[in-house]
């Protein structure tokens, strides 16, 4: 009886083991199952919202057409055509007066109805409207090209007009404050931590806090830079420098933490051998134990920074969330940024913003995964083994 207890445990083990395993894989193609629709739905609703729907039509370029737009085209084309388009008209006459008096055709941007009828999407254009759309596809008047007012346009209360051009360089001016802000600040506090400060109750205080701080919920960063930035300090409200010093103090945590922990893996012996030529303690920090542990420091960065960048609730309490149609040129200007307008155009009634929806997820998801490579590349290529 004894002899078959023992058998008897190791088989339970076993099985125990078979059936984690078996746990273990069923979880990860569950994630992979979910990764993928999750890639398939976002590319196959916004791969659509890169070409646009364009109409040719003669463009009248006279006084009529300066004192109403509308006077620039026949009227059964100003149903179909874009009335953003047609309103610029007047402006370009101005900048080209050489135009005075001719009719050019020209290819103009489409309604966003008309863009989603040639899309084979649910769309409120009625049957005469189709049916003169049909009549203007079988004269080669109709076509879908791609759509640059994407990348060249900002926000749009008109779908077929709007872009991600503001909020891209809204991003990228908040992304520069938040670097220059938070990466030195980050790193000299990491190096003073861990190679400076003496081990008592106040750094270990500060250790912990810094550590909670890492895992708190985004939006209290935003309520925080609210309180210090906007209402203490007078920080333009909606502006990419509050913006930036918000994401700051998000990002300053993961760059202590990933800082510290890239400067305790460079071994003891590397200290010790610089202290016996007689280097000090910061000629020993700033010669040999930073430059080797310069690869993780960067990489944790980097990924702190796409984390940032990916933020859109912090930046909700700060005001970041306006229509913006210009684009910013200066660091105090009203601005936004993509995870924000993706938001704003996520809450849009008209079907063509979805799509446009779409293709924005798809330029974040592009610009994040390319920061996270780069920090791949950055640690297999300056990775040091011990």
């Amino acid at each position: 009886m004894n002899n078959h207890t023992p058998n008897k445990r190791l088989k339970r083990r076993y099985r125990f083991e078979k059936i984690f395993k078996s746990s273990a894989v069923l979880a990860l193609s569950l994630a992979a199952c979910f990764l993928i629709f999750f890639f398939y739905n976002i590319i196959s609703t916004g791969y659509s919202a890169f070409e646009q729907a364009e109409i040719l039509a003669d463009v009248q370029y006279n006084e009529a057409t300066v004192k109403n737009y509308n006077k620039a085209i026949d009227k059964p084309l100003r149903k179909v055509i874009s009335r953003g388009v047609l309103r610029t008209i007047p402006l370009y006459m101005e900048a080209h007066p050489e135009l005075m008096n001719t009719t050019r055709s020209e290819w103009l941007t489409a309604d966003s109805e008309v863009d989603q009828y040639l899309k084979g999407q649910p769309n409120r254009l009625k049957a005469k409207e189709i049916q003169y759309i049909v009549q203007l596809q079988e004269e080669g008047k109709v076509r879908l090209a791609f759509n640059t007012n994407f990348f060249t346009n900002g926000d749009s209360k008109m779908p077929e007009l709007a872009g991600i051009k503001s909020a891209v360089v809204g991003s990228i001016y908040v992304l520069l404050v938040t670097i220059l802000v938070a990466l030195p600040i980050g790193v000299m506090t990491a190096i003073y931590l861990e190679e400076f400060a003496p081990d008592n109750r106040g750094t270990q205080l500060i250790e912990v806090n810094i550590n909670n701080l890492a895992a708190i919920p985004s939006i209290l960063f935003g309520l925080l830079g609210l309180a210090i930035f906007i209402n203490f300090f007078g920080v333009p409200r909606s502006s990419s420098l509050v913006g930036g010093l918000t994401l700051a103090l998000m990002t300053l945590p993961v760059i202590i933490i990933t800082t510290r922990a890239s400067l305790r893996a460079v071994p003891g012996s590397i200290r010790e051998a610089a202290y016996g030529l007689g280097a000090s303690r910061w000629q020993t920090v700033s010669h040999h134990v930073l430059p080797l542990a310069l690869p993780g420091i960067l990489t944790g960065s980097i990924i702190g920074l796409a984390q940032a960048m990916g933020e859109t609730a912090p930046l909700l309490i700060i005001g970041m969330m306006a229509y913006i149609p210009d684009t910013p040129t200066g660091f105090t200007e009203v601005a936004t940024v993509l995870p924000a307008q993706i938001f704003t155009w996520a809450g849009e009634s008209i079907r063509a913003y979805e799509e446009r929806t779409a293709a924005a997820i798809m330029v974040l998801l592009a610009v994040l995964l390319s920061m996270n490579s780069l920090a791949v590349w950055l640690r297999k290529k300056f990775e040091v083994r011990w």
